[in-house]
């Protein structure tokens, strides 16, 4: 784990079962952050497959632009919450988003969506956009078929982010192929 906001993680397992480092992750190595390829080479991981969370909050898309090929394709599996989609129609923020997503796309399916119920959906141009979407991806060499897309939302194992807002449904403009 890597987080420059907390002084250490809580959790419920002992320390020995996961490493924490005090920066963020980034698209530089400094006093504050630190890079995904430098981040997994320090922590000694093995050479087998990994798993990434990210919910970094905006910094994402550098991040992972700037992530190496070969480091992206040992993860069997990407948890990767995506924010600010709402600057969508700035043409360099577009840019950068759309090059994250097809770098990561290049490799790895996408899975499953989850609107952040933290901010409402809002329309631009007749399009239903969410803000904050979770996203699940799985490697294109551990799938065997693509059976087709789900079409009913939310799945029953999907649960609000904030409990006192109401659910979001995923727009029918974010899925069907």
């Amino acid at each position: 784990m890597a987080d420059k906001s907390v002084n250490e993680p809580i959790l419920n397992i002992p320390k020995e079962n996961y490493s924490f480092i005090k920066k963020f992750i980034g698209c530089t190595n400094d006093e504050d952050f630190i890079t995904l390829d430098t981040w997994v080479n320090n922590s000694q991981v093995g050479e087998g497959d990994l798993m990434l969370q990210m919910d970094i909050e905006g910094g994402e898309y550098l991040s992972l632009i700037n992530a190496s090929d070969t480091l992206l394709n040992r993860f069997r599996i990407i948890a990767l919450e995506i924010h600010l989609l709402k600057y969508l129609w700035d043409k360099s923020y577009f840019e950068m988003v759309q090059s994250a997503l097809n770098k990561i796309l290049k490799t790895h399916y996408c899975v499953h969506l989850h609107p952040n119920n933290c901010c409402p959906i809002f329309n631009y141009n007749s399009l239903e956009i969410i803000e904050v979407v979770e996203c699940t991806f799985i490697r294109k060499n551990r799938v065997k078929n693509i059976l087709g897309y789900c079409t009913e939302f939310p799945h029953p194992l999907d649960a609000d982010n904030v409990v006192e807002n109401p659910t979001l449904i995923l727009p029918r403009n974010w899925y069907g192929g």
